[in-house]
Parts: C-alpha cells; structure tokens; sequence
C-alpha cells in the first residue's frame, strides 16, 4: 500500500514538474530568510557577547524575566494591543464592504478606475507615503492641516499630538492595505458559479438579497482565512509606519513591541534583551492562530489546518 502511494506521488510530481518549479524560488525565500533565522533565536536564553560569540553564558529564562519585570514594556505591550485591534475591527470589514459594491458595479470603465485607485497604495513603500503624510498634514501648507484649519480655526500639529496620532496610524495604515483585501476578496467573488444569480433571480431574490444569501457565504471560507491571519499578527503593529512617523513627543502612545525591539537591540546593542521580545511576540503569534483556527475549524468548519 505505502508503495503503490509513493509510487503515485512520485508520477504525479513528475507529470506536474514545472508546477512544482514555479514552488522553488518562495521555498529558497521562506528558508533564507524565515527558517535559517530561527537559530538565532538561541540567543534570548544566553548572556550575549557579541564579540566573542563562543564565550556568551547559557542563562536559561533570565532574559524574559527581565522583559516582563521592566516598567517600560508594559506600556509598550498595550500600545501593540490598542493599535492592532483598532485596526482589525475598523478596517478588516472595509475590504469586504468594497468588493461587495465593485462587484455590484456594471460601467467596467469605472469599476477598473476605482481598482487601481484602490491597489495603488499598497505598492507604495511606507518612506514614500510616509513623506506625503507628512508633508499634507504640515500646518504651514499642508492639503489636510489647512482643512483642519478652515473648519476648525485652529492650526493643530497632528504628528505629535498623542490625542489624534493613533487614530492618525489606523487610518493611514487602513488606507494603504485595504487595496490588497479587496484584490483578494474580489477574486473569491469571481469563482462563484452564476448560474446561482440566475436561479435567484428567477426566484425573485433581490440583489441585496444575493449579497446576503450567495456572495457572502459563497466568500466565507477566504473571510475566516484572512481573518485567523490577522489575528496572528494581533503583536505586529506596523514597524515601518510607526518608525516613519513617530517622535518623542507620541513615544508614550506610539511606541510599540517593534520599535521597542529595534532600540533595545539595534541603537543600545542588548541583542539578547531584544531577541526575547520578539520571541515573546512571535510564541503569542503562534497561540492566536491556532486558537482563532481552532475556534474557526469548531464554528464554521473552515480553517487554515
């Protein structure tokens, strides 16, 4: 029996060799650049000596303790927190609410324009939008701050107030991925079989009755995905845009488990302090995606494994 199996995956590897081709340069990336790393994880548990390597002290969980006992990560862990899920709850529902309308548009003109208004955005490096941020909230003549100043009166500076800076990474950090969702969801759409629209129709469903009784469910399974995905990076808050636009003055509300992690690491050189924070952030990372499957596998029936 196990060799009529091998025999079988062995004709079927060779009769779709060229698919399995188009695997090899995302396998030699993943373990380039994600597997091979993992070794370096060793050091969250020694007493690091970056110029002797050899002679750095295995010292167990003393690193994590010193993580969880500091005053300052605290702070840090619930500005991860509160970031994240404010992105996840306003802006995981906006990809789908948009694929919904576009797939309801019939002018294939104006259904393409809004798509790559959509997906531009998402192309954009963090440093190039980050700079236009900066430049349109900038109150001696920036587009949004003189807006801001027409209807209010006052000239605010946005980029260090820590009242308007957080809401300030969610919609900003909305506006730059909510192309890429809806590139996803809108190809889901596209492989729900018509003839189910037909049959509706003849039934006397309306279109917002499709919506709710076809499209919706027919996406589900991509929906749950995504969504056990973004919660397993509920501990990444967005690195790049953080670091673009923070500054002192929003440290107390901005600052986050990355950034933490780079000054730790990079600018005071405690790499093994460093490397038990993101240890810590990817063990948690771990957790929610097998719980969020788990729930979803209980629930729905649809998962990742």
């Amino acid at each position: 029996m196990a060799l009529a199996i091998t025999k079988y995956r062995l004709k079927d590897f060779l009769n779709n060799r060229w698919l399995y081709l188009l695997l090899l340069p995302g396998l030699i990336y993943f373990f380039i650049f994600r597997y091979l790393p993992m070794w370096g994880l060793r050091i969250a548990f020694l007493d690091y000596n970056m110029f002797v390597p050899d002679e750095s002290v295995f010292i167990g969980l003393e690193n994590f303790m010193r993580l969880f006992s500091r005053n300052s990560f605290l702070p840090v862990l619930w500005n991860t927190l509160k970031i994240s899920l404010l992105r996840l709850f306003c802006g995981f529902p906006i990809p789908i609410i948009l694929a919904l309308m576009m797939n309801e548009m019939r002018n294939l003109r104006y259904k393409k324009t809004i798509q790559t208004v959509l997906y531009l955005p998402h192309f954009i490096s963090w440093v190039i939008l980050t700079g236009l941020i900066i430049n349109m909230l900038d109150p001696a003549g920036g587009v949004i701050a003189g807006m801001i100043r027409f209807f209010t009166g006052e000239s605010r500076l946005i980029l260090i107030d820590r009242r308007a800076f957080v809401p300030l990474l969610v919609i900003t950090g909305i506006y730059k991925e909510m192309g890429w969702g809806t590139i996803i969801y809108f190809a889901a759409m596209s492989g729900i079989d018509q003839e189910l629209y037909e049959a509706a129709t003849i039934d006397g469903a309306s279109r917002t009755a499709q919506v709710f009784r076809i499209t919706i469910p027919s996406i589900m399974p991509t929906i749950v995905i995504l969504l056990i995905l973004n919660c397993g990076g509920i501990l990444s808050a967005g690195f790049e845009q953080v670091f673009m636009l923070y500054s002192p003055p929003v440290y107390e509300v901005a600052d986050i488990i990355d950034t933490f992690v780079y000054r730790m690491g990079i600018i005071r050189n405690d790499y093994a302090f460093s490397t038990a924070a993101g240890f810590f952030k990817s063990v948690v990372a771990f957790i929610l995606i097998v719980s969020v499957n788990q729930i979803a596998r209980m629930t729905e029936n649809h998962g990742i494994f």
